[in-house]
């Protein structure tokens, strides 16, 4: 790649030349990434910033807050509230929606995100990350409530995540493939770096908690197992185990060579039916590896095309290459059968 294109240079040609995004789109993508680009400089900082340990505090789901959770959370919110092409926001660190303030004609498009995925590693520097779904506001409806944004995945006109990093890289899809931005820490621009993402059928890594592994359902122990039993075993080949307890870094793993993660359901809360969430993790993750040519399931059935019932709804999460997922999902129904 000869050509340094920015991610504004490079929304503009799909607007203009490919007619993939809207300008209203286009421009709140370019919202977001500034504000990913002020996270990035407090986490960046660190403890020079006092900007570590927790806040004292609890989210919707009775998570302790870290310092930088609320930053985040506040920065996207500052961030997007004035552009005009926005109608609401839900985080996964509130209740509720936020209205976007009327000032403008109300915008045509519906924000959701984890703003610091990864969170317990920020103390620790390992690599964190923003994660961000677009939605389009439903026709005809009058003002937005929470049910606007209960669609499914495959209703996303948007969907990526930055991960803080050695690098700070952005990974985008509008639905016509996946493509990776670096960020120029001297230009304060990002810059393309990476594009037709691909994530190859098959894999010899595999990313999951493997202390839960007591609390597993059988099928999922039946994909373990024969991994671990390695090429003396049913798969015939070695793989090895990787996991950060980051969502973001993990996927950026599987997205830059290949993997499976999994975080599967387990018995320990038999009433949930995993622990990622839905609409902040599980949909813009699944919609960037399904572009880049890999899978998502909850084990049963594809992510994309689960129907929400509420804003902060959980599901558990096998995605990245293919035919690996298919795999995990093939043992889970054959056993329900």
């Amino acid at each position: 790649m000869t050509r340094r294109i920015s991610l504004t240079q490079y929304l503009i040609e799909q607007q203009r030349q490919h007619g993939h995004i809207p300008q209203e789109l286009r421009l709140l993508i370019e919202v977001v990434a500034r504000a990913c680009k002020r996270i990035a400089i407090s986490v960046n900082k660190g403890a020079l910033g006092e900007v570590l340990g927790t806040a004292g505090s609890e989210n919707v789901q009775g998570e302790v807050q870290k310092k930088l959770d609320i930053i985040a959370n506040e920065v996207l919110i500052e961030a997007n509230e004035w552009g005009g092409h926005l109608a609401a926001m839900a985080s996964e660190e509130m209740e509720g929606i936020y209205l976007v303030p009327n000032r403008f004609p109300q915008g045509e498009y519906l924000l959701m995100f984890d703003p610091l995925d990864g969170s317990s590693n920020i103390d620790v520097n390992v690599s964190i990350g923003t994660i961000f779904s677009v939605l389009k506001k439903p026709e005809g409806s009058v003002g937005v409530s929470e049910a606007d944004f209960l669609q499914p995945g495959t209703a996303q006109a948007a969907a990526g995540y930055c991960v803080y990093g050695p690098q700070t890289t952005l990974v985008l899809t509008v639905g016509d493939g996946v493509v990776m931005f670096t960020l120029d820490r001297e230009q304060g621009s990002f810059v393309l770096t990476e594009d037709e993402v691909k994530i190859p059928e098959d894999t010899k890594e595999f990313a999951i908690n493997m202390s839960n592994m007591r609390h597993w359902d059988a099928p999922m122990k039946r994909y373990i197992d024969e991994c671990l039993a390695g090429s003396t075993g049913p798969r015939g080949k070695d793989f090895n185990m990787r996991w950060i307890a980051s969502m973001v870094a993990d996927v950026h793993r599987i997205l830059t060579r290949g993997g499976v993660f999994m975080y599967p359901w387990d018995k320990r809360e038999p009433g949930k039916a995993g622990k990622l969430r839905l609409m902040y993790e599980a949909n813009p993750m699944a919609f960037l590896v399904e572009q880049a040519g890999g899978a998502a399931s909850n084990a049963r059935q594809r992510i994309m095309e689960m129907q929400p019932s509420q804003l902060h709804e959980r599901v558990a999460v096998v995605l990245g290459s293919k035919n690996e997922v298919e795999r995990v999902t093939r043992y889970h129904l054959e056993a329900k059968s």
